[in-house]
Order: C-alpha cells, then structure tokens, then sequence
C-alpha cells in the first residue's frame, strides 16, 4: 500500500480526505468502522475559541472541590491512581506559569488554522449544510464564578476571539428558560457545532471515498518500521506492507507507538452523555456549564447532555451513574426539560498533560507519522491536523511550526 491509516475517527478520516485529493492512495484500518466509536458521540463543537490548555483553566484549582464527588466534573476511580499518578504530575508541570504562553500561542495558531481548513473541507465535501452558527453560552452561578473566568476571556481577547458578557434580560433571551441560578454568562458569536458528528464524519468519508480512499475492517495489534515503509499486524495474524503510515488511533494510539519504541504519556479522559429526544427542551446553541464540567447541544439527531472527565483509562467498564447524575443537573438548570427517552453513551478523548496533540514522525522511521491526542479538540482540530499531515507525508514546509506538537517533547 501506499499509505495505512490506523483509526476510522475524525482525524483518519480527513487525513485520509486530503491525502486523496493530492492523488495518494489511502487506506483506512478500523476495527469498528468508520466514525463508529468516540468521534461518533462527542458533543458535536467546533470550538475554535477553545484556546486555553485544561492545565490553565482553573481545573488544578478545582481539583479537591472535584475530587471529592465521585460523580462530579472529575473522577478518578481510587484503584487507577497509581497508574495515573505520572500523568497527573506532568498535567500539574504543564501549569506552569513560564509555559503557558507557548501553550497558548501554539492552541491559538492551531485553531486559527482549524477554522480555516474546517470551512475549506465542508465546502469541498459539500457538507457546510451540517455547519451550525448559532454560537455559544458559557454560564455562572455567582459574581464569584463570573470574575474567575475574565484572565481566560482577557487571553482569548488577544487572538482576536470575540465575545459578549451578558446578563439579566440579555442573557434570558440567548437562552429562554435558563434557571435564575445562573446570574451571568458569555456569549461567543463565532463559536459553531454540527449538525451530527457522526453524520458528518460519515460524510466526509464518503467524499474521500469519491477521491480513491478504503477501508478495511480490522484490528491493529502491532505495527512495526521496515526498511521501506511499515509492517501491519492484524488481530488474525496476517500483515499488510505500506509506504507510509499514519498512526490516528486515538485513545489506542500510544500503544501503537510503543511498537516503535516512543514512549508518549497519553492518558484517556472517559467522557459521558444522554441524547435526549429534540423535543426534550428548545435549547437554542450550545451551553455551556463550565463550573460542572459539562456542555448541552442542540443536535439535528437529538438533544446531547454530556461531558465531565473520569480518568480512568480504556479498560475500566463504564459507569453511567455519571451520565445520569448529568442529566439530573440538567433537569435542575433548564427547569422543564424532560429527561425521558435518552440514549446514553460513553467515549474515550486521548489526552496528553499539556492539552496539545502529537503531530509529527516517529522516531524511527520518516515515514511513519503520529496524529493523535486531541483530548477535547479532535473535530475541532481534525482538518487542521489532516492538513499537517499531509504537508508531512508530501515532504512539504509545514503551515505550522510542529515543534510544540512534536512527539519527542515528552523525553
């Protein structure tokens, strides 16, 4: 083959778009299918305002207060603290006040190009039918909760971003209904959702389809550098050669790369949701309750509750108490909803400490590339990276510099 991806997610998916449409031939691995796993249920964001790295959002600071309900915003199951406890450290490093202007400037240029290269795919795919502009509502509590936010809002001023504070009847027309708790919120005109990401992932993929691009079903146990490209091994034993291949398989992914002998700290944020019926409640954009951790979208397929981060790797079964005890809250700030008829759902974000993805080669061999780690960000940053990668494969000047995302910065 010419080129492998491992990994039918958002990212493969339009690695695999861009490199058709430069004439390569792609191949897609999944063991599930295309967009059939975590970028299927994900709370449906292009969050190109979402510049701030999770180490700088007031998670550390929150952190005891989380801890302490195992059924809040943040959960650690006791028994996965001693694996974890590495990762928490570098998460806890990568706060650091001298690092977090790097962070920022990296996220930020890398939205930028996101944006970009989001609206181009849609065009080309003819899927900007499933681009949503209604923006977005982050909301608080207290004046307290309210002032805690402005240095973020303050940093995100800098890059352009825009936005709203928004009170009173001001804020009770963007979002009819909200419970009178809520005193103050923001408003992020610019900030977009879709209409369904699985839909749209499905779509894209059927243009990449229309480009030359496969796929075929199967697991990827190892991988290993060969002389000439990469060796394959699927769960049936057999192998498959390729020139090139791509490793986009997300919260899996750092498996993959210990084949080849790169250690990369990934860890695996397991992320909750219901997907209530439409008529559930008129929300009218995405909300966005980042003192407990979750968000509420307005879908074409439904009504999705969902969020709150349990670090507890990809093994664990799923606890959907936590989902419930979202739903619960929801119920309690959009007095009215009804809860009845949900679908719930659990996914894996691949995360690194530093809330930037791993765009680059791998240390042994050129022509194997890494594309993963998005955390939250993977439909948002998915074209973006899909464009870098694609500069990498071509041997052309990256759009952006990489060294922030480079795999080899964790040594």
């Amino acid at each position: 083959m010419d080129i492998a991806i491992v990994g039918g997610g958002i990212i493969g998916i339009c690695a695999a778009a861009y490199l058709a449409e430069a004439g390569r031939d792609v191949t897609i691995f999944d063991r599930t299918g295309i967009c059939e796993e975590t970028s299927s249920g994900n709370a449906a964001a292009f969050a190109f305002s979402d510049v701030l790295p999770l180490a700088h959002k007031g998670m550390i600071r929150q952190l005891p207060k989380w801890l302490a309900d195992p059924l809040g915003p943040l959960s650690i199951p006791p028994a996965y603290l001693p694996k974890l406890l590495p990762w928490l450290i570098r998460f806890w490093r990568a706060g650091a006040s001298e690092k977090y202007e790097a962070s920022l400037a990296a996220q930020a240029g890398m939205m930028k190009l996101a944006e970009a290269e989001w609206m181009g795919l849609l065009d080309r795919s003819g899927t900007r039918r499933m681009l949503r502009e209604d923006g977005s509502l982050e909301v608080y509590e207290s004046e307290a909760e309210f002032k805690a936010s402005l240095p973020g809002w303050a940093a995100r001023k800098r890059f352009d971003i825009g936005f709203s504070h928004v009170e009173g009847d001001a804020l009770a027309a963007l979002q009819p209904g909200l419970s009178p708790r809520f005193v103050k919120g923001t408003f992020v005109p610019g900030w977009k959702t879709v209409a369904d990401p699985k839909l749209l992932g499905k779509a894209v993929w059927a243009y990449a389809e229309t480009k030359g691009a496969r796929f075929e079903k199967a697991r990827i146990d190892h991988v290993d550098a060969s002389q000439h490209g990469a060796t394959l091994t699927l769960a049936d034993g057999t192998t498959r050669q390729a020139r090139h291949l791509i490793v986009a398989a997300g919260a899996w992914s750092h498996l993959l790369a210990k084949d080849l002998g790169d250690r990369i700290p990934l860890e695996t944020e397991r992320g909750y949701n219901t997907t209530l019926p439409k008529s559930a409640f008129d929300v009218k954009r995405m909300l966005i309750f980042s003192g407990h951790g979750f968000v509420i979208t307005p879908l074409e397929t439904g009504l999705r509750v969902g969020g709150a981060v349990e670090l507890g790797g990809i093994e664990r079964p799923s606890n959907y108490a936590r989902s419930k005890a979202l739903l619960r809250k929801a119920q309690n700030f959009l007095p009215g909803l009804d809860p009845s008829g949900g679908r719930e759902w659990m996914g894996f974000r691949p995360s690194l400490p530093d809330s930037l993805p791993v765009i680059g080669r791998a240390r042994p061999a050129g022509n194997i590339v890494y594309a993963f780690g998005h955390g939250h960000l993977g439909l948002t940053q998915a074209a973006a990276t899909a464009r870098l990668i694609r500069e990498l494969i071509l041997r052309q000047n990256p759009t952006l510099d990489l060294s922030a995302f480079s795999p080899n910065r964790f040594r």
